[in-house]
């Protein structure tokens, strides 16, 4: 939930970065994992990269970077120094997938419960 969440805007990512780091190293790199799983179910594209390298905050020079300009994944398997670089960069690549594919396939709505966060957030009145 948290990373649709992220995705979609719905959770500032300064708040999704701090639920990372809290994370085992272990749990971090399950969730980098999913995080690739995501990015293919939302169909990425090569083309996405360099919007998801300037969203991401990151320096197109950092590793997770010049892996994703090579359509290389495996972050998790990455130094722990790596960990939240590659984190910030796949929440990015898997925002820009995932806001195409909602406006090109959901636009009408749909059931993707994961499409629907925002009617479960809570009233901020």
């Amino acid at each position: 939930m948290i990373l649709n969440e992220l995705a979609q805007g719905l959770r500032p990512t300064a708040e999704g970065v701090e639920w990372f780091e809290g994370l085992s190293e272990d749990d971090q790199r399950k969730a980098l994992h999913t995080l690739v799983l995501f990015c293919g179910q939302a169909r990425a594209r090569e083309d996405d990269v360099p919007e998801s390298i300037a969203r991401s905050g990151i320096r197109p020079t950092h590793t997770p970077a010049v892996m994703l300009t090579k359509w290389r994944f495996g972050m998790e398997a990455l130094p722990a120094y790596e960990l939240t670089k590659s984190f910030r960069l796949l929440i990015a690549l898997f925002g820009i997938a995932d806001a195409r594919r909602r406006a090109l396939h959901c636009a009408g709505g749909c059931g993707h419960e994961w499409h629907n966060l925002s009617i479960h957030l809570p009233d901020p009145t």
